[in-house]
């Protein structure tokens, strides 16, 4: 399959204090570069590897549920890049089942190309993470359900000559059910949800 036809998962994962407060950043793009997912999650107090699997996780469960064949990676976590390109060993157990689980699901996708960037090439996705790590600051929870933003469209059945809505609203997933964090949605709205966890 061409890489041509690729998307595009930027991807990044910190922690504040190594261990401490983290969460992970992803933002996804198709092949014609139109952003069709933001990703994040607040993760508890772990370890900036934990983060970064997790951010590397998120964008290959995104890909399977969503059939995407070929997946470009982009992370700024130069261990996590080559422990995927088998360079590395991964030794501690922990990262070691989530290592596991990027390559199983890295099994399910027909092309995958992981490389690695510095950091102010990644600086949505380090936006993203960062954003997660400060929801950590409000919560006394540890590890939060995932934030995802989707897009949603106006359904036929609405007011369509009303002010334009948004293309975009975030919501967090809780016991099943979309939350919307920054805004509503009228009775008839289609909504296309694009991530799953």
């Amino acid at each position: 399959m061409s890489t041509s036809a690729a998307h595009t998962a930027h991807v990044d994962g910190g922690a504040r204090g190594n261990p401490g407060p983290s969460g992970y950043g992803v933002v996804i793009h198709d092949a014609h570069g139109k952003k069709v997912a933001e990703l994040s999650q607040y993760l508890g107090h772990q370890t900036n590897n934990y983060a970064e699997y997790n951010g590397l996780l998120a964008a290959l469960r995104y890909a399977v549920a969503n059939k995407i064949q070929a997946l470009k990676v982009v992370s700024d976590s130069e261990l996590l890049v080559r422990q995927m390109k088998g360079i590395y060993k991964v030794k501690h157990p922990e990262l070691r089942r989530l290592y596991d689980e990027a390559q199983q699901l890295t099994a399910q996708i027909e092309h995958v190309e992981i490389r690695h960037a510095l950091r102010e090439h990644n600086q949505t996705a380090d936006r993203l993470a960062n954003e997660a790590m400060d929801r950590g600051k409000q919560t006394s929870r540890g590890e939060e359900e995932p934030h995802v933003r989707t897009e949603f469209s106006k359904g036929n059945s609405g007011n369509t000559h009303g002010p334009a809505m948004p293309a975009e609203f975030t919501g967090v997933v809780r016991n099943g059910v979309i939350e919307l964090v920054d805004g509503t949605l009228p009775e008839g709205t289609h909504v296309q949800v694009r991530v799953r966890r």
